[in-house]
């Protein structure tokens, strides 16, 4: 089995670290002392135009990382999606250039370029320079949209080192170009144009992020949703140093969003449930299906932005399909089997297991919580998605039995399962004469510093690799745990199972977290970093996988905190005379190989196991942080990495084996 997390799914595993080279991670922006204690009116600053934002960026974007880096993309890309909404623009490119910088060019109606009354000077420029400027407030120019705030696109040119504007409307071309905010010329005209939209283009800037390079496929992820939304608009994202480009177009809308999440799983019923009304001015869209697996798929959508926090809209769909379901139990005991005549009530999570779904609602005047729109805060919504889901679903059912029963007999496999989780952890505690799961495991050899941050944990595949990890390590911050064998492939087990399994339970206690919905706690980790420590064969990929598998589906905090990562032992040792060199790659070997001068009196081993190093050897190239290169495991397109997972570890093989055919000609590794 080839690492599908090195080449082939750059969604899970993104950032390749080597603490050394980090420092202590720090902007330089520590704390401010006055030096004499004086407080009056000198000390007060009033920021004018967009210096408030440049000073403190993070109100506007979320933060200066990566998260806010792709905002500015996706803040210019949401106007176009905008124009769509309205019904004008049908196409959107977004490009990523040599030089850094990324252009969105939409075929909507273009900027307006008109002088603006109160300001004297032209609306391209007003919106390009001041705050809360912009066509959304009063609703006559666009009934739904992303863009509430009128911040969006200034904020972008104030914190790009360079941003160049094109619009062509009314047969011209209108070209203005600014600088940290501020315009560097005056808005050009030039006749004769025979098309109609907007161009903008920026480089962000290196004063604000400390990192300006975009990921690809992290707003290629975005890019696929949005032309999800918006069935029939063409979306085309490319990148020109790497010649990559996607097009994204679906016809089918959100429907067809659910159809490619469901690719890899066996639904219960063939056609995606699909409706679409309009109640009180809020457009509400649901799309969804069911699968025989054991996870849920669930994204919501507030005018084409994801509400990755959920909020008012996502709690009336949860408490309408509940409702639903235990109402048709009511009218319809039948359904029941072996649970008839006893009193059964489905939870909300009996009822979200095997759920692939997505909701997609348009409000004319949506309260967001902060800029980046992760929650919506309306409480008229929630009335609203509840009144209609329940209503479309509930004569759904009625008029599909067969339907019915295959989703019903499911949230009573969930229900029965969800009891026998809860019995198997209260087992487990009465075992360890614990209220909780934070005995520590008698394999763990533990590290002597308390503080979690400082602390890693090594989970290392079998007792011989184990034994070198603990001889090698530094005993201070350091903590091992041996695993023997494989552990359970969660994707295939029910939640009980799970809960039961040996393996999981001395993961969990050594982590200190707890697991499931009511246990979790992150602020309960032992350890900031826990690292995957496999052999570099089949049987290693394999082990790490199912690792992969354990901790997206169960401990997905792990993941989004940053916490979680794979370690690079090297594959060779290279040596020549007295001189020894570690390779991590085959292509490192053949670099080393002529820094040797060739082959000749050069004696190469390949490590095969952890345990065939000695501890010194295993510190030296795995585990010390001075040398070592470890990956960070990071969820970035969560329906690509369900997909991956899915794909590998679930139980439908003709996809598995489509993937093994289109890959086998790219497998770096092959161990036979």
């Amino acid at each position: 089995m080839n690492n599908f997390s090195n080449d082939h799914n750059s969604s899970v595993v993104m950032e390749i670290e080597n603490p050394s080279k980090n420092g202590n991670g720090q902007n330089g922006n520590g704390k401010q002392f006055v030096e004499n204690g004086e407080y009056s009116a000198k000390n007060i600053q009033v920021l004018e135009g967009l210096e408030a934002v440049r000073k403190r960026p993070a109100m506007y974007i979320g933060g200066t990382g990566i998260d806010g880096l792709h905002h500015l993309v996706y803040e210019v890309v949401d106007n176009s999606i905008d124009e769509a909404l309205a019904g004008y623009a049908t196409v959107v490119n977004v490009t990523f250039h040599d030089d850094g910088s990324v252009s969105i060019l939409d075929d909507g109606r273009g900027i307006p370029v008109d002088i603006h009354e109160k300001s004297g000077k032209p609306a391209l420029e007003v919106l390009l320079t001041i705050l809360h400027s912009g066509g959304k407030f009063d609703k006559k120019s666009y009934k739904y949209s992303g863009g509430l705030h009128g911040v969006g696109i200034s904020v972008v040119n104030a914190l790009s080192e360079w941003l160049d504007v094109v619009v062509w409307r009314d047969g011209s071309t209108f070209q203005q170009s600014f600088r940290r905010g501020a315009p560097v010329s005056q808005m050009s005209v030039t006749q004769g144009a025979d098309r109609q939209g907007t161009k903008v283009q920026f480089l962000p800037d290196r004063e604000i992020f400390p990192d300006i390079e975009f990921n690809f496929d992290v707003l290629a992820k975005r890019l696929r949703e949005l032309a999800f939304l918006n069935p029939g608009l063409k979306i085309v994202i490319r990148q020109k140093k790497t010649q990559k480009c996607h097009l994204f177009e679906y016809k089918g809308g959100i429907a067809s969003f659910v159809d490619y999440l469901n690719e890899t799983k066996s639904p219960l019923f063939k056609d995606v449930i699909f409706f679409k009304r309009e109640r009180e001015g809020v457009e509400v869209e649901v799309a969804l299906s069911y699968n025989d697996g054991y996870n849920e798929q669930f994204y919501s959508f507030v005018n084409n932005i994801n509400t990755v926090d959920g909020g008012t809209h996502v709690i009336g769909f949860r408490s309408a399909i509940t409702k639903v379901f235990n109402d048709y139990i009511k009218k319809d005991p039948s359904v029941l089997g072996k649970e008839k005549g006893k009193e059964v009530k489905f939870s909300t999570d009996d009822v979200r297991e095997g759920l692939i779904g997505v909701l997609s609602i348009k409000v004319p005047e949506p309260q967001f919580e902060g800029q980046t729109k992760g929650k919506l805060g309306n409480p008229e919504v929630r009335g609203i998605v509840d009144s209609v889901v329940t209503e479309i679903l509930t004569d759904f059912l009625e008029k599909n039995p067969l339907v019915a029963r295959n989703v019903l007999d499911k949230a009573l496999n969930s229900m029965r399962a969800r009891i026998a989780a809860q019995k198997a952890r209260e087992l487990t505690r009465r075992k360890n004469a614990l209220e909780d799961w934070s005995t520590l495991p008698g394999k763990l050899a533990d590290c002597s510093e308390k503080d979690p941050s400082l602390c890693e944990l090594f989970v290392v595949e079998g007792d011989s690799a184990g034994g070198s990890a603990k001889q090698g390590r530094d005993r201070n911050t350091q903590a091992i745990l041996p695993l023997r064998g494989k552990i359970l492939n969660v994707e295939k087990t029910r939640l009980e199972r799970v809960f039961a399994n040996e393996s999981i339970q001395t993961l969990v206690m050594a982590m200190g977290t707890g697991i499931g919905k009511d246990d979790f706690d992150i602020s309960r980790a032992r350890y900031h970093k826990l690292i995957i420590m496999t052999d570099a064969d089949v049987d290693g990929s394999h082990i790490r996988t199912l690792l992969l598998t354990f901790f997206y589906r169960y401990m997905p905090a792990l993941i989004e905190k940053g916490y979680l990562y794979i370690a690079q032992p090297p594959l060779y040792k290279i040596k020549k005379g007295k001189s020894e060199q570690y390779a991590f790659s085959e292509d490192q070997m053949k670099t080393v190989l002529e820094s040797f001068g060739g082959s000749e009196g050069v004696g190469i081993q390949r490590y095969k196991g952890l345990g065939e190093m000695n501890p010194d050897q295993l510190w030296e190239t795995t585990m010390n942080p001075s040398t070592r290169v470890i990956k960070k495991v990071c969820a970035v397109d969560l329906p690509e990495v369900d997909h991956i997972f899915s794909l590998l570890m679930g139980d439908a093989v003709e996809p598995r084996r489509e993937f093994i055919v289109q890959y086998a000609k790219s497998v770096k590794n092959l161990d036979i």
